[in-house]
């Protein structure tokens, strides 16, 4: 397992683009796991997406019920109407923080590291966390939540 760079900066073209599916979880998507794996405790997170490390795929790490889950061309199928505003963080713009609102409760269809289809029920910080790390497959940041010009 190899810590990789985490890619930087509200502009950089691998960080604005809609990811490509995962058509299956080879050896290659295992080893690129298992170095996400490495990179987010490197760097203290709560989760990575795949283009934070160059790759362009529907591939992400987020902290769901304190284990760092895999989440494979992760899809929400239901968001509650009930939102929270909070503070978040994104490893690819340090140092800054924006106020995001989001839905408190939402349903996510994924599949594991395993190859398997999952959908799961998520609530409050882990529901916020897979939403960040999703935005990141849809090519979406944080500053763009932000009403508020700001520099990265």
């Amino acid at each position: 397992m190899t810590a990789l760079p985490v890619i930087t900066g509200a502009q950089n073209p691998i960080l604005r683009r809609k990811t490509a599916k995962v058509p299956k979880v080879t050896k290659a998507i295992q080893k690129l796991i298992a170095d996400m794996r490495e990179t987010v405790k490197h760097e203290d997170g709560a989760g990575l997406a795949a283009p934070q490390v160059g790759e362009s795929l529907s591939l992400c790490l987020a902290m769901i019920d304190g284990k760092m889950t895999v989440l494979i061309n992760p899809k929400i199928l239901r968001k509650g109407k009930e939102t929270d505003r909070q503070e978040e963080g994104c490893l690819s713009l340090p140092g800054l923080t924006v106020v995001v609102e989001r839905p408190v409760d939402i349903t996510l269809k994924f599949t594991d590291e395993k190859g398997k289809e999952q959908e799961r029920r998520l609530l409050d910080y882990n529901a916020r966390v897979a939403q960040h790390e999703i935005d990141h497959l849809e090519g979406r940041l944080i500053i763009d939540y932000s009403s508020t010009p700001l520099r990265p």
